[in-house]
């Protein structure tokens, strides 16, 4: 007889791409994942990873192997469930991807009082954007995301998810101190194309919105720094290499030098919350969104 926990170990290593991301998300040591998927191999007298440079891939066999644990996994996902509904107490592992600012802000105190109140939830937090948390949430890699969009980005969800809006997040264009635009009440998007900017790097839901807006305006951003923590990007421009623009939630207090202007239209991330259809009678999920909402309204 098949392993679940083995197979849920392959099964984390075709969505991860990896064994460490693999153990990342399952809270476990490579070695012991390594190990799992060994045993899997043995039990099943199959050869399911193969060297691939430094990483590994998924043979045939093992691609096979992982759609049936996908649904051995929604069976068991269905099961437990059912038991924590009659129980009528959140209780369980619960799995949480969050974008960077929202691990900041929203979740410390989330999962502080989720701990506090439900000591029989293991709730565990793994930082992803959202482009990508809320595909694992699909994949059955994690239980909850918390994601967001732009209004000219907005993130679908698809199908077999459900999702609930927590509030949102407003932003700000960043300047140092002594730039021109610092005087000023309010800009609007024509100020903005001949500017030098600090953004995150291509591929992030930021960095996309940030060049469509500009864009749109007729000109190509001038984009001199791109990096990804925003604290970063705040260091830089009170050293005067740029400007910015950075979402409130978890910006924390603005450092000496820099000076937070308004942008009319002011742009708005919109903050979800999304799990699957099979789980959402859970109530260790119905109760985390609860306390997410909560959070962001208190925000």
């Amino acid at each position: 007889m098949l392993d679940l926990s083995r197979l849920r170990a392959l099964h984390a290593v075709s969505v991860h791409g990896s064994v460490s991301a693999a153990a990342l998300a399952l809270g476990y040591t490579p070695s012991a994942i390594s190990q799992a998927i060994a045993k899997l191999e043995r039990e099943t007298r199959t050869t399911l990873l193969e060297r691939r440079g430094r990483g590994v891939v998924l043979t045939d066999a093992a691609v096979h192997l992982t759609r049936t644990a996908r649904e051995l996994l929604v069976l068991v996902e269905r099961a437990e469930t059912e038991l924590e509904e009659r129980r009528g107490l959140p209780t369980g592992r619960l799995t949480i991807g969050a974008f960077p600012t929202a691990a900041r802000d929203l979740l410390p105190g989330v999962l502080a009082r989720l701990a506090r109140e439900h000591p029989t939830v293991d709730a565990r937090m793994t930082e992803v954007d959202p482009h990508l948390s809320v595909g694992l949430v699909a994949q059955g890699a994690i239980d909850l995301a918390v994601a967001h969009d732009w209004d000219i980005s907005p993130l679908p969800a698809p199908d077999g998810m459900e999702r609930v809006t927590l509030g949102e997040d407003r932003c700000d264009v960043i300047v140092p101190a002594g730039h021109p635009l610092a005087e000023r009440d309010a800009l609007v998007p024509m100020d903005l194309p001949h500017q030098r900017w600090i953004c995150q790097p291509p591929g992030s839901i930021c960095h996309d919105w940030l060049v469509r807006s500009l864009r749109a305006t007729g000109h190509e951003p001038d984009l001199v720094h791109q990096v990804a923590e925003y604290q970063t990007q705040l260091a830089l421009v009170a050293a005067g290499l740029g400007i910015a623009l950075i979402p409130r939630l978890g910006r924390g207090p603005l450092p000496s030098g820099v000076t937070a202007v308004r942008l009319e239209p002011v742009p708005v991330r919109r903050l979800y919350a999304y799990w699957r259809v099979g789980a959402a009678r859970r109530p260790a999920i119905t109760e985390t969104v609860r306390l997410l909402r909560a959070a962001a309204s208190a925000g």
